[in-house]
């Protein structure tokens, strides 16, 4: 087991458990200052977070906080989108002069582009109609497909936005409780993740033992982070 990689899984797992934010964002770009080629960390991260989606897309599905018509309605965009961005990748080779640079551009510029739109939402949401309230049904189930496609190829190339970007985009589009909408994107980031990975895992892009010491760290760190939270707030009660 690489040491290395197990306490960076520990401090991603720590800063997902205490933020909530996706691990994708964080974990993608240390792997690649770690040295570790951009095709191999897109794929591994993807695995990674279809094993760490899995536990949570169970939790909710018996919690019942699952919109399963938005789950279908975003996989029939998402999966295609995925195995573009897959057949980009593979076949499509001969196209890019430098592959592993034109990932890291591409997980660069979607990285800018989530944060600025988590930025944008987190202070003017409240503010904007969703979609919902603006468009007859069966034109927001062609959207819907629509930017599900788009975002699940963003996903397919660099591992980031299956949780977040998708979260924003139901957060403007779909009228809903916080725990359904926290339920659906997590039970749609699972299925798309897990596609997604095993596609790259068919292509070779997958390293199993870096998963592996990822998932060894990351699963204490979680359990620590999520402790520390809860006794900070006892803390602050008492």
């Amino acid at each position: 087991m690489s040491i290395g990689i197990a306490i960076m899984g520990l401090l991603v797992g720590g800063l997902v458990g205490i933020t909530g934010v996706g691990g994708a964002a964080l974990l993608t770009p240390i792997l690649m200052f770690l040295g570790i080629s951009p095709s191999i960390a897109v794929g591994s991260d993807l695995m990674y977070n279809s094993i760490t989606k899995f536990f949570g897309a169970v939790q909710h599905s018996r919690q019942k906080t699952v919109r399963w018509d938005i789950v279908r309605q975003l996989a029939l965009g998402s999966i295609p989108g995925a195995i573009t961005a897959v057949i980009i990748l593979h076949f499509c080779q001969p196209i890019f002069y430098d592959q592993e640079k034109f990932m890291k551009v591409s997980l660069g510029y979607v990285l800018i582009f989530t944060a600025c739109l988590t930025l944008y939402q987190a202070l003017f949401h409240r503010k904007v109609r969703v979609l919902e309230d603006k468009i007859d049904a069966k034109t927001k189930v062609s959207v819907t497909i629509i930017l599900g496609f788009v975002l699940g190829l963003i996903v397919g190339l660099t591992s980031v936005g299956s949780g977040s970007l998708f979260a924003i985009a139901m957060l403007f589009m779909y009228r809903m409780l916080p725990s359904q909408l926290v339920g659906t994107d997590i039970v749609h980031a699972f299925f798309l993740v897990t596609i997604s990975a095993l596609l790259h895992a068919g292509i070779g892009k997958v390293d199993f033992l870096l998963v592996l010491n990822l998932i060894i760290g990351s699963v204490p760190g979680v359990i620590m982070a999520l402790r520390s939270t809860s006794w900070v707030k006892l803390r602050f009660l008492g």
